[in-house]
């Protein structure tokens, strides 16, 4: 294939904007903030599993001191009514000292009744606590991710702001060039990463290697409209005044 050396040193050019695109779809896959983003889901749902384990522990004692202030209320009531019993005076005496007996009974199962209650409460004031915290704990984390995804999303649209430019560059620039000499220099990016790159003191600028002097002897021999590749790498090596041959 052969190329006015002119246009083969702007296919440099062409290989710069490509370079700048692979770096910024580089860029776009690396965000810092996605490792981060990701990092605040596994910790949300973390928290969500930890705020459900505290919700369920916190209406079991709900529940609990519920049954136990409705078992308070029957026994309240049946205290009352013994004492209006008593109070009359009426009926035999053998019944109303069993009567007597009975609000024994029941002040001392109401006395257990409030004592389990206050200890239940105390339970539920601990897990109130501790739910709080969680709560507290994801609306942060909820926050810090809402931060994140904002600095994320300005990234991204710097980013897509930058390809656009680049693009817009690349476009015209590769227009201009022969379609021949563009297709092999994209085939080879595709393959890659790098179509052309610059021969330098006898070294290839794309795999970076010091070509043998049979291959820098080809290359004196070739007429300066000829597109070169280096037999290494197969890439297009553009030749100036600086590539020692």
């Amino acid at each position: 294939m052969k190329a006015d050396p002119q246009v083969q040193r702007r296919l440099l050019d062409l290989q710069a904007i490509d370079t700048n695109l692979a770096q910024l779809a580089h860029r776009r896959r690396t965000l810092p903030e996605r490792a981060e983003l990701e990092g605040l889901a596994r910790e949300l749902s973390a928290l969500e599993d930890e705020r459900v384990r505290a919700q369920v522990a916190v209406d079991d004692l709900d529940r609990d001191i519920a049954r136990l202030e409705k078992d308070i209320d029957q026994v309240r009531a049946r205290k009352a009514k013994n004492e209006d019993r008593l109070a009359a005076g009426t009926g035999p005496a053998r019944e109303l000292e069993a009567l007597q007996h009975e609000l024994v009974s029941l002040n001392r199962r109401q006395g257990d009744l409030e004592d389990a209650e206050l200890e239940l409460m105390e339970q539920r004031e601990t897990a109130q606590g501790v739910l709080d915290g969680i709560e507290k704990r994801l609306a942060e984390a909820r926050e810090k991710r809402d931060s994140v995804e904002r600095r994320r999303d300005d990234a991204l649209a710097e980013i897509a702001k930058e390809e656009e430019f680049k693009r817009g560059a690349r476009q015209p620039l590769a227009a201009d060039l022969p379609a021949d000499l563009v297709q092999l220099y994209d085939r080879i990016r595709e393959d890659s990463g790098l179509g052309a790159a610059l021969l330098t003191a006898g070294r290839c600028g794309g795999c970076r290697l010091d070509l043998s002097g049979a291959d820098l002897a080809r290359i004196r021999k070739a007429a300066p409209d000829d597109v070169v590749r280096c037999e290494e790498c197969r890439r297009i090596m553009v030749r100036t005044n600086e590539s020692g041959l």
